[in-house]
This record gives structure tokens, C-alpha cells and sequence, in this order.
């Protein structure tokens, strides 16, 4: 097993947790989420709409501050970043959005779109900026004719190209991908994916994936955490996560994958999940799937699992795997 250095892990979430006001009632959209994202790897979180993975996401970068627990960026508590810092923060992640169509501003050429963040953080002259605008637009595919375009104009493959174009602009070394793909023509999809990869293997960047495409996440990522009202329930390896999941409702979920041979290994059985998800509410006690699961007993509608290893690099939140 590979020995992880502190200087290989770019951000730590611990014990993240995030409650909105819903009128008297407290939601949960985050209870208790942790995980490291290393430098140079992909981490795709994946689960049901809902589940609070978008959450996750915008916690991490800052956008929400967390009810309890702490992000770590660099071994340091975000929370405590100086004004310069906080600056610095900002620079080095940023994030691609779901909708090309609304994600880019209407009123803006796709020039200054992608050249706006650089004005905010470079001293440059308006030559080098137009020169920097025109290499990364190469460099996402597009021709330099397109910075004096406006998003209208464009197709959602090109609208996304852009996207990626702006959150390059800045150098950052991480990127928060919030369903980047979903918007887009199936024709499209593979384009922006492979685009994409290379970009991760140029510039040794982060991603943190948030994806429904159970397909294309089992393709790009290092590894997986699955997410259920606001928990991870298992997280691993790409590749042992496909092929031994362990926890209930992953087995539920990887189960509606699509498969070129229906008969063939575990994956061939559908498994059908009877009940519905239960409200988001602060209140919930026991295991949160515990309504769902087929194999749920007593201790489990009233004992939340923890998250605990279950071999080398695998954690599962379910009594039934770890005791």
C-alpha cells in the first residue's frame, strides 16, 4: 500500500456538518461527512439527488460555513485564513458548473468571461490578457475567434469549453466538478471527460466529481464516496468499489448500471428499494437507511454506524459488514 505524506493531501474534511433553518424544523444536509482529497486525483462523490453532495462541495470551498467539524486546505483551517489567504484560497479552486447555459454570464463575451478572474488577480496589460485568454481557449479546444462571442452563440459543448477555459484562467490546483456533463448531448459527453483528464494529467489538478453517471464516475475516478441523506456510507478505490460493494445501498445503486450483458456477475440483479427517504431532519437517530434496508435490525434504527475500515483503503458505514 502506497504511504500517504501530509503533503499529498490538499484538503480534509472532519466531521463536517451543515444544518439549514427549513421554518422550525432544522435540516441536515451534512452530518458528520469526512474525507481527504490528495493532490492529482480525481474523488467522485455519488448518491441520489438530495443527498448532499452538493452541499459538500460548495462547504468545502467555502461558499457555506460548516454548522460543526473543519476543512483543512493545506493542513490549514480554512476558517482561519487571513483576508490574503482567504484570496489565495479562492485563486487556487474553483469550480465547473452544471448548466453551461446559465453558469456563463449573457452580457459578456466569452473574452471577458474567461479574462475576468485574471484582471481580479494578475497585474497584466491588456495584450497579455487577450494572449493568455486565447492560449486557453486553444487549449480547451476552441479557436481565438471565439473570445469576441457571446454564450448565446455558442453550443452547450462550447458553453462548457468556456466554463472550463474560466476556471483554468486563475491556475488553480483544484477544480469542484458539480455535474459537469449532465447538461449535455450524449455526442458531447466523452469530449468534455477526455478533455478534461488531460487537462488533469498537464496541470497535476484535483477534481472533486459530483455525478449521477455512475458509468462515466467508474471511468475517471481514483476514488468514490457514496453519500446517503447527508452521510458517506462507503467510500474506496474505483476500482474495489465496483466490484465489492459492500454496504446495502451502494449494492442498490450500482445495481441500476446499465449493463452490455444483463446476465453477467452480481450486477446482472436489479435490486429493487422499498419505502421512501426519510426527511433530512436533525432529529434522526439509528442509521439513516435503516427504512430501506432489507437486512435492517433493532440496533440499527437506533445506533448510527460509524464509517470504519473494512480492508485496506475501504470504509463502509454498516454494522452488518463491520459488527
Amino acid at each position: 500500500m502506497k504511504i500517504q505524506k501530509m503533503s499529498d493531501i490538499l484538503f480534509e474534511a472532519q466531521q463536517l456538518r451543515k444544518d439549514f433553518k427549513s421554518g422550525k424544523k432544522t435540516v441536515r444536509a451534512l452530518d458528520g461527512v469526512s474525507f481527504v482529497l490528495r493532490r492529482g486525483e480525481t474523488l467522485s462523490l455519488v448518491g441520489e439527488s438530495g443527498c448532499g453532495k452538493t452541499t459538500c462541495a460548495r462547504t468545502l470551498l467555502g461558499v457555506y460555513a460548516p454548522t460543526a467539524g473543519r476543512v483543512l486546505w493545506g493542513g490549514r483551517d480554512t476558517a482561519t485564513l487571513s483576508r490574503a489567504q482567504r484570496t489565495a484560497f479562492r485563486k487556487r479552486n474553483q469550480m465547473i458548473f452544471q448548466d453551461p447555459y446559465t453558469s456563463l454570464d449573457p452580457r459578456m463575451t466569452v473574452g471577458e468571461i474567461v479574462g475576468e478572474g485574471m484582471s481580479r488577480h494578475f497585474s497584466l496589460t491588456a495584450a497579455e490578457q487577450r494572449e493568455r485568454v486565447r492560449a486557453l481557449l486553444e487549449t480547451v479546444n476552441l479557436t481565438a475567434e471565439f473570445a469576441s462571442r457571446f454564450p448565446h452563440e455558442l453550443s452547450g459543448g462550447q458553453r462548457q469549453r468556456v466554463g472550463i477555459a474560466r476556471a483554468l484562467a486563475l491556475e488553480p490546483e483544484c477544480i469542484v466538478c458539480d455535474e459537469p456533463i449532465a447538461a449535455l448531448d450524449v455526442s458531447i459527453q466523452a469530449q468534455i471527460i477526455n478533455l478534461m483528464m488531460r487537462l488533469q494529467r498537464e496541470r497535476n489538478l484535483s477534481y472533486l466529481m459530483i455525478s449521477h453517471d455512475l458509468t462515466m464516475v467508474r471511468h475517471i475516478s481514483d476514488r468514490v464516496a457514496v453519500m446517503y441523506l447527508g452521510t458517506i456510507v462507503e467510500q474506496a478505490d474505483a476500482k474495489t468499489l465496483y466490484e465489492n460493494p459492500l454496504h446495502p445501498y451502494t449494492q442498490a445503486l450500482f445495481s441500476a448500471i446499465p449493463q452490455a450483458e444483463p446476465d453477467s456477475g452480481w450486477l446482472g440483479r436489479r435490486i429493487p428499494l422499498s419505502g421512501e427517504v426519510p426527511s433530512p431532519s436533525a432529529d434522526l437517530v439509528g442509521c439513516k437507511f435503516a427504512a430501506r434496508c432489507p437486512y435492517a435490525e433493532e440496533r440499527c434504527r437506533t445506533q448510527a454506524p460509524a464509517l470504519a475500515e473494512h480492508g485496506a483503503g475501504h470504509a463502509v458505514a454498516c454494522r452488518r459488514v463491520t459488527g
